[in-house]
């Protein structure tokens, strides 16, 4: 679309009454903004949509007429979609700068030779001559009154000095790192920063890398904050367009926020894709107010991180026990020779299959994760031999649900199964071997999240936890340190029973 200005606005092309000298809005200097005419009746519907988003003219349900009428009473901001910065383009919505991920096409829109990002092209294109439409200001409006928080449980010592951490960052707009071990329990602790949060009127959002963890958190989120209507955002989402002080998002759809949240909560911020993407890491800033809190959650920080905390350049909270006060199960680390090589004779390592076996006799469920899914055909040759229930898991299977179902009511007593399942999974009694964990894709933080798996639950605190390997790593020597790093504190603050 092409806008002249005139009487110091924008106006779109299509509702210009006489000729008038048009252009792109990239081409446009300082985009003017009309002041808020206060006895304007605005839509309220076209207010929820907008309010702490930036969307296209495309995902607005309303005419073009309508908006501008919006926009020259001062209640909708215009920004642009691509500026330039030294002839290099960069997108608005998503941050990307890189070239390559850039193409242009003769728009029949603004006819002219239209350039465009690839990279967030999956939410719509953004192009030079699409402008960002936002609602003027991004204050939410919930009630006092709703944020009841209905819990009846008790947090552990360590949640409830992270708990108490979380409540102080979010009363002084601060950033916290929340550094948990896997089944700490680190959905509970943010229970009361929620509800205080939401009693400031506070606009609250949870980030995640994976829509399963969505689609699991929000119930969770629901029982607890019983009289708000949590919205529910990831790809297919019927609340695409829902307003509410309380949002569960996976952090692509975070694309679509623009200054809208008070607290940003990102979960699993170790995890990929989140952790390699740039973009990502960029919606999710650009999401938060300019004075707001962030609240990073993360059993596996990267290194930088956990360098950060130990030098006082990151503000940080460590749980390093969980609820049930028994240490972290420590990895072994086995030697198993050239598995790779065997598992081409159609064989396993001795003392994988005596693994195996051990588990299968003791009728104790176990996960054996491999390195790549193409070793899936030939284990599952071998192994259903020992046990016909026996099964394997992968990204891309469409039975993933079913047999992680099948896993958790104990129809299978061993699943193998890629890193897919390395995280967001609980099972209460479980041993975990890693078969060829000197593998490049088992890195530190996958092992350890890996270990966790082990030991979850109260009723079985405890479980074995194997690297199975053709020669040692760095990755599994630190897995194995954090690890006993995370257990001697928590020795040293008495949050474990040592027997």
């Amino acid at each position: 679309m092409r806008f002249a200005i005139f009487d110091k606005k924008l106006v779109p092309e299509p509702l210009l009454s006489e000729p008038q000298t048009t252009q792109t809005i990239a081409k446009i200097g300082e985009i003017p903004q009309p002041s808020r005419n206060l006895h304007f009746q605005y839509c309220n519907d076209v207010r929820k949509r907008l309010i702490g988003k930036q969307l296209l003219l495309d995902e607005i349900p309303h005419t073009l007429d309508e908006i501008h009428q919006h926009y020259e009473q001062g209640y909708i901001t215009l920004r642009k979609g691509i500026v330039f910065e030294k002839g290099t383009p960069r997108c608005q919505r998503c941050g990307n700068q890189k070239p390559h991920l850039f193409s242009s096409f003769p728009c029949s829109r603004c006819r002219e030779l239209c350039t465009y990002c690839r990279k967030c092209i999956m939410m719509g294109r953004v192009s030079t001559c699409t402008p960002l439409y936002s609602w003027s200001d991004s204050e939410c409006q919930s009630a006092r009154e709703t944020a009841n928080l209905v819990w009846n449980g008790t947090l552990s010592f360590g949640q409830q000095v992270a708990s108490d951490e979380v409540v102080k960052a979010i009363s002084t707009n601060d950033d916290l790192l929340v550094w948990a071990v896997c089944g700490a329990g680190k959905t509970e602790l943010l229970f009361e920063g929620i509800r205080y949060a939401l009693s400031l009127q506070k606009r609250v959002c949870i980030a995640t890398p994976r829509t399963d963890v969505v689609q699991e958190l929000t119930p969770r989120l629901q029982a607890v904050f019983p009289q708000i209507d949590v919205a529910s955002l990831y790809a297919g989402s019927p609340d695409r367009h829902k307003y509410s002080p309380l949002t569960i998002s996976t952090t692509h759809q975070l694309f679509r926020f623009y200054q809208a949240f008070d607290v940003v909560i990102v979960d699993e911020v170790d995890a990929f894709p989140y952790s390699m993407d740039e973009t990502l890491q960029y919606a999710v800033q650009n999401a938060r107010k300019e004075r707001s809190s962030m609240i990073y959650l993360s059993a596996t920080p990267n290194q930088q991180w956990q360098k950060d905390c130990r030098q006082g350049k990151r503000n940080f909270v460590t749980i390093p026990a969980r609820y049930h006060r028994k240490p972290l199960p420590v990895p072994e680390l086995k030697w198993c020779g050239n598995w790779d090589k065997k598992l081409k004779q159609n064989k396993l390592p001795p003392n994988v299959m005596k693994w195996l076996k051990i588990r299968l006799d003791m009728e104790k469920q176990a996960l054996l994760f491999i390195p790549k899914i193409e070793l899936i055909p030939k284990l599952l040759a071998i192994l259903q031999k020992l046990d016909s229930r026996i099964e394997a898991v992968h990204a891309a299977d469409p039975e993933r649900k079913a047999k992680v179902q099948s896993m958790r009511q104990k129809e299978i007593p061993i699943l193998v199964t890629t890193t897919i399942l390395e995280r967001g999974v609980t099972f209460p009694n479980l041993d975990v071997a890693v078969l060829g964990s000197e593998e490049q894709i088992f890195t530190a933080s996958a092992l350890v999240q890996i270990a966790g798996r082990v030991g979850r639950s109260a009723q079985y605190p405890t479980g074995n936890i194997t690297f199975f390997h053709f020669g040692r790593t760095e990755a599994m020597l630190q897995a194995r340190k954090q690890i006993q790093n995370m257990n001697a504190e928590a020795a040293k603050k008495g949050m474990i029973d040592i027997e």
